[in-house]
């Protein structure tokens, strides 16, 4: 039987301090300087929940975090810890894992489609004022009228070049397409291709069930993306990211309060999520985080103080870890005294004081009950993982790799015909109508829909995006951005 709690630490007098399964969809939050021990704590819950047989999603930003794929070494600090918190069952031991890389280098590809990403977090990708966002949005719904598919880079360019081409003509229905804005578009898509972002644009798409999966003894698998290149460029990071718990809502059934989460999602340096998102955009943020525990989905969002979460976002983080801070500045004296407001005092100590004087491996730590009210915040001393703390060698990466149950299923990049290929073959100049072109229904060119969707789910999504009658779909694209629920 599932155990319905995941231990995280003791306080000094020993008592555990463990992380309700039925409360850990209510989301979480761990923060802490850098070196305070937030790797070791996230490290420790991921294979607390892999046990507990919830798969985990994260993503590895300084490269460390592949370890849990192999066994614990015990010795030194791990030993006096274990030492110190009374254990006596610990037991070194790797959970399942899956890498990932949106390079293809260090892990199986992460590919998306443009269609896929939608106008919304593209936009937010490129940097758009909002006058060029609306221009990718009326551009996006032109392709859907014409039936053109946008899988990568370049079918989105033959698209703006298209559009810019027919701007007078497509501006009867379509309203204002200025060639400035346009170009202005062209520009910002060639800065993403020097960036390296063509390699997330294309087929085959990332089946969200690869995210998901189970070992033969009931494990969670844990998919490790590595960010390490990838941070480079935080904003494709960040949208990345927001687009995977996007899907997630739209794929995943409600599931109202599950006995344990079906997926918990470790949102690293999530400062990046919110420091340059627009308005709309985190709006749409704090919507998301609100509704997809109904699809029982826990996200944990990693950061160095809780200033860098909105409080719109902050309020829905019931499960708090707060390392240690050190108040230099007036700045980290305001995060050190906003954590301290954040949790259920305990008479016992100072909560803000006691921020300041955690040692490495000691955190403040606050969950939710079986009832889910905030329980009183202790002093615990973290539990060392019994995976590996640090990372993998490359010799030990490849070997896991190629012994990898995906080997192969993503390495060879698809391109078929879409709307570079179309546009190719097109008179220039289509008429202004109400309704999609003879052209968009008699094309022999299919739908859109990656390869990880079926027949019935290609055609279900096209009909979507076409009539815009389906509420589940008007909702999902309504948070991040479709033609449906856009501005």
């Amino acid at each position: 039987m599932t155990p319905p709690f995941l231990y995280l630490g003791s306080n000094h007098q020993r008592q555990p301090i463990t992380l309700s399964l039925p409360m850990a969809t209510r989301h979480g939050l761990i923060a802490g300087a850098t070196g305070t021990g937030k790797t070791v704590t996230l490290q420790r819950l991921a294979e607390g929940f892999s046990r507990a047989g919830t798969p985990v999603f994260m993503a590895d930003i300084k490269g460390d975090l592949s370890g849990l794929a192999a066994p614990a070494t015990p010795g030194g600090k791990v030993a006096q810890r274990l030492e110190q918190l009374g254990l006596t069952d610990y037991r070194p031991r790797a959970v399942p894992t899956l890498f990932w890389d949106l390079f293809g280098e260090q892990g199986h590809p992460v590919r998306t489609t443009i269609s896929e990403l939608g106008p919304l977090l593209l936009a937010n990708i490129m940097e758009l004022n909002d006058t060029q966002t609306g221009i990718l949005y009326g551009c996006f719904r032109i392709a859907d009228d014409q039936g053109l598919l946008l899988l990568d880079l370049k079918d989105l360019r033959a698209l703006l070049i298209w559009v810019s081409d027919n701007s007078k003509t497509l501006s009867k229905q379509y309203g204002s397409l200025p060639g400035n804005s346009l170009g202005a578009i062209q520009r910002r898509l060639m800065v993403l291709e020097q960036e390296g972002a063509e390699r997330f644009f294309g087929e085959p798409a990332l089946s969200l069930h690869d995210l998901m999966l189970k070992d033969f003894s009931g494990q969670g698998v844990v998919s490790i993306l590595d960010a390490t290149r990838l941070m480079q460029t935080p904003r494709l990071y960040s949208t990345f990211l927001l687009w995977l718990l996007s899907e997630l809502f739209e794929t995943l059934p409600e599931v109202g309060d599950p006995e344990q989460p079906v997926l918990v999602f470790f949102f690293d340096e999530a400062h990046l999520l919110f420091d340059s998102a627009p308005t709309a955009l985190l709006e749409k943020i704090e919507q998301l985080v609100r509704l997809i525990r109904s699809r029982g989905v826990g996200i944990y969002f990693i950061s160095q103080s809780p200033l860098d979460i909105p409080d719109s976002v902050l309020g829905q983080l019931g499960n708090r870890v707060q390392h240690a801070l050190r108040a230099f500045t007036p700045r980290d004296e305001q995060a050190v005294r906003a954590a301290a407001r954040t949790f259920h005092t305990n008479p016992a100590f100072d909560t803000q004081a006691a921020i300041t004087q955690l040692g490495v491996g000691e955190a403040l730590v606050s969950v939710l009950d079986e009832q889910g009210s905030p329980t009183r915040v202790e002093i615990t001393l973290i539990c060392p993982p019994e995976s590996r703390i640090g990372p993998l060698s490359a010799a030990e990466r490849a070997t896991r790799q190629q012994a990898s149950p995906l080997a192969g299923r993503y390495a060879s990049l698809l391109d078929r015909d879409s709307a570079f290929e179309m546009l190719a073959r097109r008179v220039p100049a289509p008429a202004a109508t109400t309704s999609a072109p003879a052209e968009a229904t008699s094309s022999p060119v299919p739908k859109r829909g990656s390869q990880r969707d079926s027949l019935l789910e290609s055609v279900a999504k096209s009909t979507l995006r076409s009539i815009g009658s389906q509420l589940g779909r008007r909702l999902v694209r309504g948070l991040l951005g479709s033609l449906l629920g856009g501005r």
